[in-house]
Order: structure tokens, then sequence, then C-alpha cells
């Protein structure tokens, strides 16, 4: 890119680094965000409708509640495997590349999903499925955190991941559509192949991506980082030596985060802090959100006379009703994330997550469970869902963006990424079983005390990031951080 004005000595200019984490946020940003995050909002839409279609798949392909559970966990599985497996070659080629990839694999695994002829070539067609969408977790964070200003970037880091509560209310809206206008026998089969239509259309939308500057500023592409660098932020840049550092041994997937000469105490308890409360969380998210519908069903709306169409046609409607509460949460995250900082909100969303699940526990316990107790179920699922959003279930996403250096970031989001589908898998997996088995009070008591954990997790191996840089958040730095610092 070419610069007009008198001519500068290159060390006078700034930094690349310097220069995006001092950048005002500008209509740029602000087209590279929404284009990186739109592939969160396919998997909010999927999160949801796979929870639609469970009691349409069961019935029409006759699944027992443990192949229900495998349908349900086959795309998470496959999540772990795109983002910790697959996820790291984002540091190897590059952030650019990888979005390429990832969508239209979506289409593909939808389109062999909507046509399964029967259930396990329907688990296998999800499994691939989840794998697309666990590649863009850890490729949309590293990406969004490298372009992004320091002043601003949790709230919109928290904001891409708010994109995933867009993709419920999608899901929700197109689930009630088909369970009303179509067959329940093919229905399930709709719900699946529709994300194909918003896929279609973030690929078309991606085309103009560039690079992550700071990628390009590593890896010897040097005339690239400067020009996309440039146009997001007004002004000549340099590529500094810093810019230039990378750790001793490039990356090679996730034993990047393991190699001996980097697996110093410093990042071993910034990969614990990163993966260990977002794998519990995901127990409870995705087991409650999954099932939201099917333990409507079982708490409230379930009669002897009903029919299991009718049923999920009302818990579905309840579901996005409830939903609405996730919307808020995220809301309220992105306006508080910068001014209180990660750590806080996070913690706050634990302790509330645990207290929703409680009354949800203690309504299905009482006399006439669910259904003599409206308004205790209605609480339960709208603190569960307002907290969760608020705090842990969009700092978990921001975090690792922000921990990890540049050279590493996707391998370690990837981590805790695959961490975190390992969790929503076992959450996923053993939801119906336990259902079936312990009952919901035993079940949801249970996901509470996992709450704690996280909020415990969390507390002990805290690291806020609010309010700085990534250059002083970055590895070589971290000595600068004290091994147990205070809250802000």
């Amino acid at each position: 890119m070419s610069t007009s004005g008198p001519a500068v000595e290159p060390a006078s200019l700034p930094s690349i680094g310097k220069s995006i984490d001092g950048a005002r946020f500008s209509k740029m940003h602000r087209r590279f965000w929404f284009l990186a995050g739109l592939g969160i909002m396919l998997d909010g839409f999927d999160f949801f409708i796979i929870g639609v279609a469970n009691p349409l798949i069961k019935e029409d392909l006759g699944a027992s509640a443990w192949q229900t559970g495998l349908v349900s966990a086959a795309a998470i599985v496959g999540a772990i495997f795109g983002a910790a497996v697959l996820g790291p070659l984002g540091d190897k080629i590059g952030r650019r590349r990888i979005f390429k990839y990832d969508l239209i694999m979506f289409v593909v695994f939808s389109v062999a999903s909507m046509l399964a002829p029967e259930l396990w070539s329907l688990i296998a067609a999800r499994f691939l499925l989840g794998i697309a969408i666990g590649l863009d977790y850890p490729i949309a964070a590293a990406y969004l955190a490298e372009i992004l200003p320091k002043q601003n970037r949790g709230r919109w880091l928290v904001s891409a991941f708010s994109l995933q509560a867009v993709g419920m209310l999608l899901g929700a809206a197109v689930g009630v559509a088909v369970l009303l206008l179509l067959p329940y026998e093919t229905s399930w089969r709709w719900m699946l192949g529709f994300g194909i239509v918003p896929a279609l259309l973030i690929i078309w939308l991606r085309r103009s991506v560039p690079e992550s500057p700071r990628w390009l500023a590593q890896n010897g592409h040097e005339a690239e980082a400067i020009a996309v660098t440039e146009a997001l932020v007004g002004h000549p840049v340099r590529v500094s030596k810093k810019d230039r550092e990378k750790v001793e041994q490039p990356s090679e997937g996730i034993q990047a985060l393991f190699q001996p000469q980097l697996f110093r105490k410093d990042l071993r308890r910034r990969t614990i802090f990163t993966s260990l409360p977002w794998f519990l969380m995901d127990i409870a998210t995705y087991g409650v959100g999954i099932f939201t519908p099917t333990l409507l069903a079982a708490l409230v709306l379930a009669g002897p006379d009903a029919s299991f169409i009718a049923d999920d046609i009302a818990s579905t409607e309840s579901t996005a009703l409830l939903d609405i509460f996730l919307v808020l949460g995220f809301l309220s995250a992105i306006f508080l994330v910068e001014k209180i900082g990660r750590i806080p909100l996070q913690l706050i969303g634990f302790a509330m997550m645990s207290v929703g699940l409680v009354v949800l526990a203690t309504a299905s316990s009482l006399p006439g469970a669910g259904n003599e107790n409206l308004a205790l179920v209605f609480i339960g699922f709208a603190v569960f869902n307002f907290f969760m959003n608020a705090g842990p279930n969009a700092t978990t996403y921001a975090l690792p963006a922000e921990v990890f250096p540049s050279e590493v970031r996707a391998a370690g989001h990837g981590f805790a990424a695959g961490a975190a589908k390992l969790g929503a898998a076992i959450g996923v997996f053993f939801f119906p079983i336990l259902l079936d088995e312990i009952g919901q009070a035993a079940l949801l008591f249970g996901l509470a005390g996992i709450s704690i954990i996280a909020l415990v997790v969390t507390w002990v191996f805290r690291i806020e990031t609010k309010g700085k840089g990534l250059d002083e958040l970055s590895g070589r730095r971290i000595s600068a951080l004290s091994a147990r610092p205070s809250p802000p």
C-alpha cells in the first residue's frame, strides 16, 4: 500500500502490534468482525435445532435413549477434533485459508445429514459436520483478537460469540415453522438441512476477508502485513522485532502447547485457566440447552393425552421464549465486559448458573413437580440462561484468544474449545440417560455442583485481560504477571 506525505524513517513509525492495539474502531473493523463471527451463528443454529429434531428422529428412526444421545453428541464430538486437532492449523497456514474450508464442509455434511437413510449414517454425517463447526471456533477467535483494538477487544469478542444466540433464535423460528407446516416424518430432515442457506451466504461474504496482519508479520509476509494494518488503522506502520518474534519452535498443533521448553508454569496456568472452566461449563450448558425442549416437556408440558408432536411444538415455543434471556445475557456481557472485566463476569455467572439449576431441581422435587410450580421453572431457566450468557459462555470464548501468544493462539484456543466440546459431548450424551436413570432433581443438582467447581477453578487460576494489549499479555512477558493476581 502506498502512502503520501514526507518521507519517514521506518524506525520512527509505530509497530503493527502497537498500532492495532491503539487503533480506533472503524467500519473495516466492524466488517471483519461480522464476517469472522458469522460462523458462530451457525453453531447456535445447530445447537438449538438438534434439540427440536431429536424427538422426531427418535420417532422416525426408532432411536433408543442412548442412540438419541449419540445423535445429539455426534456433532459435538466432531467439534472436539475440529477445534483441538485441526484448529491449530490456523497457526501454521493462516487464519484466512481455514475460513474458506470449514463452511464448505458444513454445507456438504448438512446435506448428508438431511439425506441420511438410517440412524448410523446420520450420526456419521453429524460427526463430520461438527468438525466444521469446531474448526471455526479457534480461527475466528484468533483472527478477531489479532485485529481488534485493546480498548474494546473484549466487547467485540463477546459480541461475536453473542451471534450464537442469533443462531439459536433462527433455529427456534425454523423449528416451529417446520413443525407447523410439514409432516413430522420429514420435518427433522428439513430442520437439519436449513443450515445450508446461511452457510452458503457466509461463504460468499467471507471471500474478501484478509489475513491476520500479526500472523503475516510473523510468517514472512511483511509487505502484506503492513498493507492490511494500514488499511485498518489509517496511518503508516512498520514491522518491528516484536511483531516478527516467535517462540523457540514453530507450532505444530496441540503439541505446541506442551513442548518442554514452552510448557512452563506460566503457559500451563493459561492452558488450565482457559480450558477447564469452559469444559465444566459446557457439561451444563449443552446438557440443559440441547434438552431444554425435552426437559420442559418432562417438567411441565407432558400429559397423558398429549402426542409427542404436540409436546415438541409446545416445548419448542416455550424454549424460544426462554431463549430471550440468552440474548439479554449476551447484551449484558457486551455492556459490562470492558467495565468490570472478564473474571468478575465469569465468577458471578457460574454462581448464578448454579442458583438457577438449584431452583429447577427444587421445582421438580416439590409436590406436583413442574406442573404445580410453573413460576419456579420459569425463574430457574431464566436465571440459568441469562447469567450463563452474561458470564462464562461469553468470557470463556474471549479469554483464550487473549492470553495466548499469537504463534500458539489458534492452538491454545483450539485446545480450550476442544476441551469445552468434550464437556458438551459428555453433557449431551449422558443427559437423557441420567434423566431416565436418576431423575430430574438429582441431575440438576449435580450440574449445579459442576458450576460451583468451575467457579473455584476460575478463581484459583484467574488472569484478567481487561485493558491490556496482546503484546503485554503474550507469553514473552508472562513474568510480569503475579502467580495469583488480585482481581481488579
